[in-house]
């Protein structure tokens, strides 16, 4: 395996020994498939890094572990990459652990792992329960500290959360749903990908709240659990609405927005108005087509500037009143989809 980085620096990257790394680089066999890959991602990790690395400054390792559908956990590592050149005076080296569904198990052996193997901190994105909640804790004891992304764990010990305000969020649909729909009266689906994503609960709590003080006339169907992935959702949402015929809106908190446009139109259900999250490519196909009316987009980049921040003020790199706050909730509709965002997405 042509590589042209220290051997310690590819095992420091891949968390593996030494002797394992120098087995695959010399193909010398006795390793795991699993490990082979996660050798091979590091060296390609350690490429891309190269690309954007200063001369000086302190280099920071940090583990990115995200259960997240593809689409998402893409946009979550591009904007990641996207700040790290600008992250002065520290040199940020990621370490990625994304997968679509994880169990609980999962999350704790890898975040037990971290710890054994060292970091100078995480980027977790994971379900609020106990047995997580504690693994956090754990690693604060050990001295890394643990930003929540997107999903906060707010009891576990995390030194920040950074993402979106899910509670105004959630309000927000709520309002721009009540100005489109009047005074129609009938039923509302409402989508989570795992209500265990506190993210997505606080948006559902204050969703409901908001509709039943401004618009008690609506009812809510609720299709969750699907994970956003396509097959799960588009099966969860047939389930739910069979029978139903008045569904005069959607809110999708946890994506898998074309499985459930799918699944509606199979149905020979039309709402008036499509509320979902985030900016990807999915969803601007979406909106450009019309079957998507808003997007409650925040802003990745920032968030993940922010998220940087907090792991340098805990290393006393930063000043805490240098930490970016994280980003506000910004209305996507057809006409204003960002320019950046629109030109990685053009047809």
């Amino acid at each position: 395996m042509t590589h042209r980085f220290l051997i310690k620096e590819i095992a420091l990257q891949a968390g593996v020994g030494v002797a394992t790394v120098d087995r695959v680089v010399n193909n010398r066999g006795s390793v795991r498939e699993q490990t082979k890959k996660r050798v091979e991602q590091a060296i390609k990790e350690l490429e891309k890094q190269e690309l954007y690395s200063l001369p000086a400054g302190r280099k920071l390792i940090v583990d990115v572990v995200v259960e997240a559908p593809n689409r998402f956990a893409d946009e979550i590592k591009d904007a990641l990459e996207a700040e790290i050149p600008t992250l002065h005076p520290a040199i940020f080296r990621p370490r990625f652990l994304m997968q679509e569904t994880m169990t609980t198990t999962e999350v704790v052996e890898a975040l037990r792992s971290i710890a054994h193997r060292g970091s100078h901190g995480v980027f977790l994105k994971a379900r609020d329960v106990p047995e997580i909640s504690d693994t956090i804790a754990d690693l604060k004891r050990s001295g890394i500290p643990v930003v929540t992304t997107f999903t906060d764990i707010p009891l576990s010990g995390r030194i920040a959360y950074a993402g979106l305000d899910n509670r105004v969020a959630g309000a927000t649909a709520a309002y721009l749903l009540v100005q489109w729909l009047g005074a129609r009266s009938g039923n509302v689906l409402i989508t989570m990908s795992d209500e265990r994503f506190r993210g997505e609960e606080e948006r559902e709590i204050s969703f409901r709240r908001a509709l039943r003080i401004h618009h008690p006339k609506l009812s809510l169907i609720d299709a969750s659990g699907g994970h956003g992935l396509d097959a799960p959702t588009e099966n969860l949402v047939k389930a739910a609405l069979k029978g139903q015929s008045d569904v005069l809106a959607v809110y999708s908190m946890g994506g898998g927005n074309r499985a459930i446009l799918r699944a509606l139109d199979a149905l020979g259900i039309a709402p008036k108005c499509f509320i979902g999250h985030d900016i990807d490519r999915d969803n601007v196909e979406l909106l450009r087509e019309g079957k998507i009316q808003a997007i409650l987009h925040h802003e990745l980049r920032q968030d993940m500037r922010s998220a940087c921040q907090h792991i340098m003020h805990f290393h006393k790199m930063l000043p805490a009143t240098a930490v970016s706050q994280s980003s506000s909730v910004v209305v996507v509709t057809p006409e204003n989809i960002p320019a950046h965002i629109a030109a990685r997405f053009r047809r």
